[in-house]
């Protein structure tokens, strides 16, 4: 049983394929060079990206279990649907899929409702797909961390309804274990699972976390997301820049709030506590 990682060179796909790998998984990894990735011993290594037909299928050819991962790029959801199709016509049952919290609310922002749109096509075709559904990565923040360390500023328009930020740590070891069960099993049916982390934070409170990490004042920036916008400009597309934008709008009027017995089911699940932001901006402040 083979389990096919895509966007594995990527901070979460890394993780995902060494907690596989350290589980004693056969794992394969698409990539598209594979000179600037390392993998551990024993993974199986196809060249190619997922608009690249002939590529992918041959990376789909004698999986059992796909890990679909798409990065947020303009055809991003045409490599899902590419990548479906193929691996329906491979005879691949069993997906693991990286979808975004709130996915099916937040359709104004491009990026989510492209992750909806898969999530619905896995549904119609009949997929057995655990869909992982993760709020605000916190390590996100470190794009920002010398704004914060050195201006002495949280500039990320957050908002004071409350994200549920989650460790991409804790989002890589949930995929793992969810594909190991997939793997392991009859086709099962689809399921939904919410990945947060196990507090609800404003903006105000992620400046406070900053401050007690620091130890010194940490200001929140505020909720001027044309602004966030303009600042990312600097290093992003515009497109990417507009629909980061309208995510952060989102985030000032709704939040990303969990359900209620989701961070008890995480926790069950990975058999600890899940990580939190203080202990995330304590580590960043440590190797500053």
């Amino acid at each position: 049983m083979t389990i096919l990682i895509t966007g594995a060179s990527g901070a979460i796909g890394r993780q995902v394929v060494q907690h596989l790998v350290d589980r004693g998984a056969a794992v394969r990894a698409l990539v598209r060079d594979p000179s600037k990735v390392a993998f551990p011993a024993g993974v199986e290594v196809v060249q190619g990206d997922l608009l690249d037909v002939q590529a992918t299928r041959r990376a789909l050819a004698g999986v059992s279990t796909l890990f679909l991962l798409n990065g947020v790029v303009p055809d991003e959801f045409t490599q899902a649907l590419v990548t479906l199709n193929l691996a329906r016509e491979a005879g691949i049952a069993r997906v693991v899929y990286l979808s975004v919290i709130h996915s099916d609310k937040y359709l104004n922002v491009p990026h989510f409702a492209g992750k909806f749109g898969v999530e619905r096509m896995l549904e119609q075709m009949g997929f057995g797909a655990t869909i992982l559904r993760p709020a605000y990565f916190m390590q996100n923040d470190l794009t920002v961390k010398d704004v914060v360390l050195g201006h002495g500023v949280y500039p990320m328009p957050v908002g004071g309804k409350g994200l549920a930020m989650i460790d991409t740590r804790d989002i890589a070891q949930i995929a793992a274990i969810e594909l190991l069960r997939r793997d392991a099993s009859q086709p099962l049916p689809l399921q939904r699972i919410n990945l947060v982390g196990p507090d609800t934070l404003t903006g105000d409170d992620v400046a406070g976390l900053w401050s007690a990490a620091s130890g010194r004042p940490i200001a929140y920036g505020g909720d001027d997301t044309a602004a966030f916008e303009k600042s990312l400009l600097n290093f992003m597309p515009g497109w990417m820049a507009y629909d980061m934008r309208l995510m952060s709008e989102r985030f000032l009027s709704e939040g990303m709030i969990p359900e209620a017995g989701d961070v008890e089911r995480l926790t069950a699940l990975l058999g600890r506590p899940l990580r939190s932001y203080r202990d995330f901006a304590s580590e960043v402040c440590a190797a500053a």
